[in-house]
């Protein structure tokens, strides 16, 4: 794996050699060329993340690459080397799209950086443009974007229970997609073509719920002028999602249990039943097998409930699942605000990377929503995430021999368990992952196998 393909050219040879060999020693793949014409058939048939070009040569110049690069729309940033003479020129080269100019007499500091960066840049749009490919391949999961083993699983579960019509249960914390979740269950299910009707059990009183869910007869209280169709009814032929089931009074449950058993309801104040044809789903936050334990749940609502369960992992356990969602929420606001922000500066990743989100999804979406909403230019930058992300307390866990890990020793150590655990040796995910550049992370992978030798 090397870190990235350079391009120099120059019509000076022992520049050229000079300039290749220090990039070499960076890691860089590098070819080089003695002559503008010579550059752009080795452009014709290899691929470069990076150009560096003198801007003066006879005949075909550096300004004459940067245009064929521009006119070919490749992935391929230029970077244009020039005399403090021609220093008027380079700022015009800027204007038709170089990444930056670097002027004679140069510090190889400055090439390294520079170079790093516009890399770096080139990774990160290749990136973004994987993740938003990735997000629009996931559009027949009913809109569940995921990369995580643990939720295709759950996804894979949810297409096999679908046809069945059986009751589903779905548990997770707040905020990581329990709705969603239910709307897939509908969507891939023979009632898709129904009603989808949600009934949040938390948001209303017993007496209004049940009003709600059952509706009433002409006459069954004060004001009730005529005859009120419940929610029950209301999803006939569909699906009736019902949101923190585990608020429900035990009252309420017995009522909802006799209607999932027997399929009709009576609406308040009638004698009459009403046949309905709705298949149920279910949805809490809390561990309704301790809340039958404890007396606050009914058992029999519980298993009838319980045929197919769905428990959503917390986004703290699914942290590759981040910058996917990232991608996905940033592309949504962008035009949804009419913003040009196509990407995340890689310290921004960073600290949405180590942030443990206890809002989940939800929190991550208002997150991104916020600093898209902030956003002046094409990145989302540190500055537009919200206090609570830049300010992600620091744990440090002692080591053996009693003392506390160094800095470098932390970074280590995490660099090396996400390319274990999230990448799978992935460098080009696991850089997206720790929100630094594919050549920062070669480098320091390098420097831990041969600290390990």
């Amino acid at each position: 794996m090397t870190g990235g393909r350079l391009l120099i050219v120059d019509d000076e040879k022992i520049a050229v050699n000079n300039l290749a060999h220090v990039m070499r020693k960076e890691g860089y793949e590098v070819t080089t060329a003695t002559s503008g014409a010579a550059a752009l058939r080795l452009m014709a048939e290899q691929g470069f993340e990076v150009i560096l070009t003198d801007l003066r040569m006879s005949r075909i110049d550096g300004m004459d690459i940067l245009e064929s690069v521009r006119r070919q729309a490749t992935d391929t940033e230029v970077i244009i080397i020039t005399g403090f003479s021609t220093l008027e020129s380079a700022v015009e080269a800027m204007k038709r799209g170089a990444y930056s100019y670097i002027a004679k007499p140069f510090r190889l500091e400055e090439v390294r950086r520079v170079t790093a960066e516009a890399v770096a840049k080139v990774e990160r749009g290749r990136e973004d443009r994987r993740l938003k490919q990735e997000v629009v391949g996931r559009r027949d999961e009913g809109g569940i974007i995921t990369r995580d083993g643990r939720m295709h699983r759950l996804i894979e579960t949810v297409r096999q229970v679908s046809p069945t019509d059986c009751t589903v249960l779905i548990t997770g914390e707040s905020g990581v997609g329990k709705e969603l979740f239910a709307h897939f269950v509908h969507e891939t299910s023979r009632r898709a073509r129904g009603p989808f009707v949600a009934v949040n059990c938390s948001a209303f009183n017993e007496g209004v719920l049940e009003n709600e869910l059952f509706g009433h007869g002409r006459g069954a209280f004060t004001g009730a002028g005529g005859e009120h169709k419940g929610l029950i009814e209301s999803a006939n032929g569909g699906t009736l999602f019902f949101d923190e089931i585990a608020e429900m009074s035990t009252s309420m449950q017995v009522k909802l249990l006799r209607v999932i058993q027997e399929r009709e309801v009576r609406r308040l104040g009638e004698v009459i039943n009403h046949e309905v044809d709705v298949r149920f789903v279910g949805a809490t936050n809390r561990d309704l097998a301790e809340e039958v334990r404890q007396g606050r749940f009914r058992q029999d609502l519980y298993y009838r409930l319980n045929v197919a369960h769905v428990a959503i992992p917390p986004l703290v356990e699914r942290r590759g699942d981040i910058p996917l969602l990232c991608h996905h929420f940033l592309d949504q606001f962008a035009r949804q605000f009419q913003k040009k922000v196509t990407g995340i500066e890689p310290r921004a990743m960073e600290l949405l990377m180590a942030y443990d989100y206890p809002g989940n999804v939800r929190e991550l979406r208002n997150i991104i929503e916020r600093g898209v909403a902030l956003a002046t230019g094409e990145l989302f930058l540190e500055s537009h995430l919200p206090n609570a992300l830049v300010e992600v307390p620091i744990h440090a866990p002692r080591l053996p021999d009693g003392r506390l890990p160094t800095l470098e020793e932390r970074e280590k150590a995490y660099i090396l368990w996400v390319m274990q655990h999230e990448a799978r040796g992935n460098q080009t995910l696991a850089a997206s992952i720790l929100g630094i550049d594919r050549v920062s992370l070669w480098r320091k992978l390098k420097k831990y196998q041969s600290e390990g030798e």
